[in-house]
């Protein structure tokens, strides 16, 4: 997506009208996918899995208020951020600096009490905010900017409170529903500001509408409906860990494509935060001794991100790390 922000942006097309065109299009293309696919509708029978024991479950009027809320607000504002962002600085770093949200999720659930510090991942956390130290401190090009390093952070602070509220929704219904209220929200926001501000400028030429529908098709659309499937079959931690390789990825596009490079130490700062999230990820083995009849508790790969984050509360051991 960063590349073909800023392909889109060298064929004139501005921060709003990119915003606008790829989230309206995004829903129009998700409506359609659940017109020709009506089961993706249905929710899965049973229990909803995001439910807290005790806790009675939220009206369906206040869940969909919430996923268009998700989209309305937080989704919106992540993606302003960062294509704010990508105005500044280079699609590799900006990147970089985005996938802290791991990190920021973990630290995040620790303050809420939702999880606990081991000293592993206390080593983990060093060393990402070292490695984040570095991407920055290393930043030896014109490309770097201040503004747009304070932007792409903001954007991964957005994100991560986007991760937790969704967390009390997602198993509540359909995965594609799910999006295609989220990507209406945010359309529907972007739309009144666009209002607000006297309108948007779309005459920008074929090159600039070729590479938004890259952006909602390819970056968007089938990216969400092929993480849910991914997610479904290997479950969140693996999920979790393939993704890492998203920055690994931008960066090596965009050496390809844009001619952007980072330094030496850019580069060993961004290792050391992809891996410290591969670490935060990882969920540890745990056992359950009960009457010294040890009985082990098998991976449930479909677990949400509010039951990884919640703490043991039998003793079971140590609580699992997230998975956004």
């Amino acid at each position: 997506m960063a590349i073909f922000g800023k392909l889109a942006y060298n064929a004139g097309v501005s921060p709003g009208a990119l915003l606008l065109v790829r989230f309206t299009l995004a829903a129009a293309l998700l409506g359609i996918v659940l017109l020709l696919r009506p089961g993706l509708r249905r929710a899965e029978p049973g229990p909803h899995r995001g439910e807290t024991a005790g806790r009675a479950p939220a009206g369906r009027g206040r869940v969909l208020a919430i996923a268009i809320g998700l989209g309305a607000v937080g989704y919106a504002a992540q993606a302003s951020l960062f294509f704010s962002a990508l105005q500044l600085m280079d699609a590799s770093l900006l990147s970089l600096i985005l996938y802290t949200y791991p990190v920021l999720v973990t630290v995040t659930a620790v303050l809420l009490g939702r999880d606990r510090l081991t000293p592993g991942r206390s080593a983990a956390l060093v060393a990402a905010s070292g490695g984040t130290l570095l991407v920055l401190l290393g930043a030896g090009g014109v490309s770097f900017h201040p503004l747009g390093a304070l932007l792409a952070f903001g954007a991964a602070i957005t994100y991560t409170i986007y991760i937790l509220v969704a967390d009390t929704v997602v198993h509540r219904l359909p995965p594609v529903v799910l999006s295609t209220l989220v990507m209406t929200g945010a359309a529907g926001t972007l739309g009144a500001r666009a209002l607000l501000t006297g309108g948007l400028d779309l005459d920008f030429g074929l090159p600039g509408w070729f590479w938004l529908t890259c952006i909602a098709i390819v970056s968007t659309v089938v990216a969400m409906l092929t993480f849910f499937a991914g997610l479904k079959r290997t479950g969140p931690s693996t999920a979790a860990i393939l993704s890492t390789f998203e920055p690994v990825v931008t960066t090596a596009l965009a050496a390809l494509t844009l001619g952007e490079s980072l330094t030496p130490v850019q580069l060993a700062g961004g290792t050391l935060v992809l891996s410290s999230v591969a670490v935060l990820q990882i969920r540890p083995t745990r056992t359950r001794h009960q009457n010294q009849n040890p009985r082990s508790v098998p991976d449930q790969p479909d677990r949400t991100i509010h039951e990884a984050l919640a703490p043991a509360r039998d003793g079971s051991g140590e609580p699992t790390t997230v998975a956004p």
